[in-house]
């Protein structure tokens, strides 16, 4: 069965997700952007998500965490929730 682990921003806009996107582009810290201004409780552990399997996460966010390079930061992503910045740190099918 495939697993991922991954880490991720969630945000209520895309301009916001797009600022934060080039922050981290320029340098800014993953970890750090999320703890300040991600809405998701994983803000508190800089947004890791931990280990997870196919179909345990909305549609749209599962979509792009098992067809996604790793360690290459996408979106914005919109789901139900807001829009979202993920990274997936590690998979394998």
């Amino acid at each position: 069965m495939a697993r991922a682990t991954a880490r991720h921003i969630l945000v209520a806009t895309e301009a916001k997700c797009n600022e934060l996107k080039a922050a981290i582009e320029a340098g800014a810290d993953f970890a750090q952007v999320a703890k300040d201004n991600s809405t998701c409780p994983s803000s508190r552990q800089g947004g890791d998500l931990g280990s997870f399997g196919r179909g345990q996460m909305v549609k749209e966010f599962d979509a792009v965490v098992f067809s996604a390079p790793v360690g290459v930061v996408q979106g914005p992503v919109k789901t139900q929730f807001g829009y979202h910045l993920l990274e997936v740190t590690s998979r394998r099918d």
